[in-house]
């Protein structure tokens, strides 16, 4: 049970980080020293993307899931099995990157402008 715990809160943590990546600007709108936070979440998933490099959360959710007597998580890692292809369709993966660093985007220049 315990192992099952573990897994399922590295998948909750895991959605949040997401969610962080997408609003964590906006945020700072409010709470200016949240940035600081922001541009290292940003920095790590562009360091993801770019190199593939394995995120923590997905290993801990695996180890948890193996360990309970759980099917893993595919070598694709955590978005591929939750995300891609049930939030939208595979074939929409960049437009769905784009999106969120156009978000991002603006949300630095919303943060710039209101610091002023």
């Amino acid at each position: 049970m315990m192992y099952r715990l573990v897994a399922e809160a590295a998948m909750v943590v895991h959605f949040l980080f997401l969610a962080y990546l997408a609003v964590g600007g906006f945020i700072a709108w409010r709470w200016r020293r949240t940035i600081y936070a922001h541009i290292a979440v940003v920095g790590w998933a562009v360091l993801s993307l770019a190199t593939g490099i394995e995120c923590p959360l997905t290993v801990i959710e695996d180890w948890g899931r193996h360990h309970a007597g759980m099917q893993g998580l595919p070598a694709s890692g955590f978005i591929d099995y939750y995300i891609e292809g049930v939030i939208y369709p595979e074939k929409y993966t960049n437009l769905v990157r784009l999106g969120v660093t156009v978000l991002v985007l603006f949300s630095y220049v919303g943060y710039l402008s209101r610091r002023r």
